[in-house]
């Protein structure tokens, strides 16, 4: 397991009771997380700015102590607005810290011109890693809101002026786009849910449609890629990410590397699991 160690804007105090006790910048939030089943008395009964509740009919809602409506937090040199959403979410997942040093130094040291694609793209952290590191980048997601809070964090760190497209767009559809347009390039990477729905109502199932997904994108790799990651929260195992990998990759590779990626929770010295990682790298 990979453990982000360096975010100083962000902590988990404590987990357990399937939820988590956390510090973002100044804000206290209490969450839920399917993940924290053992019991810890240290979650429950301290300063906290907002809980969110879970409903037994799915979804739920925050109850606030203060008002929050959106704030900034730092990753070293890294800006990122928060705001309260549905589902419990915060615009960002402090777990990606480890790709995004990845990404970054993949980059640097490639020391020529680098094309990325992200896709699943979200609010924008990863592109702004790319951008940052001197890439030029196509950011492609399916939810109008999620651009525009993207492009906020890029103008938020102060990269608007830098080479990046914001496509609203169904995935599958715009990677087989692109490949009748012949686009190419040098890192590829994707965070895609467990089920979701396209710019136009299109169905994303990830047991169905990852493996063809990671298939295509094969073509739109340039003579000379870097690297292809896929992020997952969905549960799948390490070994299936890399079977498919073994499967869709069609041209020579230096290695294929597969971890889970986890945060430190600071009471009793403990992990939190928080998904996985896959990478097949070339270069």
């Amino acid at each position: 397991m990979k453990i982000v160690k360096d975010f100083k804007d962000y902590e988990i105090i404590a987990a357990g009771n399937f939820q988590k006790y956390e510090k973002w910048g100044n804000v206290y939030l209490l969450r839920p997380d399917p993940v924290a089943i053992w019991l810890d008395d240290d979650v429950e009964n301290n300063k906290v700015d907002a809980i969110y509740h879970r409903s037994n009919k799915g979804g739920g809602y925050w109850e606030n102590k203060k008002e929050l409506n959106s704030w900034v937090i730092s990753y070293h040199d890294l800006k990122f607005k928060l705001k309260q959403m549905g589902f419990k979410h915060t615009g960002l997942f402090p777990e990606q810290a480890i790709n995004w040093n990845y990404l970054m130094e993949k980059i640097t040291k490639a020391n020529r011109e680098i094309k990325v694609l992200n896709l699943f793209a979200y609010t924008g952290a990863a592109s702004i890693c790319a951008l940052k590191a001197g890439a030029s980048v196509v950011h492609v997601d399916s939810s109008r809101g999620m651009i525009e809070w993207a492009k906020e964090n890029v103008k938020l760190n102060n990269l608007e002026t830098k080479p990046i497209r914001f496509l609203v767009d169904d995935v599958k559809k715009f990677v087989q786009r692109e490949i009748r347009r012949g686009n190419k390039y040098d890192i590829i990477i994707m965070d895609p849910p467990s089920y979701g729905k396209g710019a136009s109502g299109e169905v994303w199932s990830l047991e169905n449609d990852l493996y063809d997904l990671i298939l295509l994108c094969q073509n739109l790799l340039s003579d000379n890629p870097l690297f292809l990651m896929v992020n997952t929260y969905s549960g799948l195992s390490l070994s299936v990410l890399e079977n498919i990998f073994k499967l869709t990759t069609k041209r020579v590779y230096q290695k294929i590397e597969t971890y889970e990626i986890g945060l430190p929770i600071t009471k009793h010295n403990l992990v939190l699991p928080c998904g996985i990682t896959g990478i097949v790298e070339y270069e």
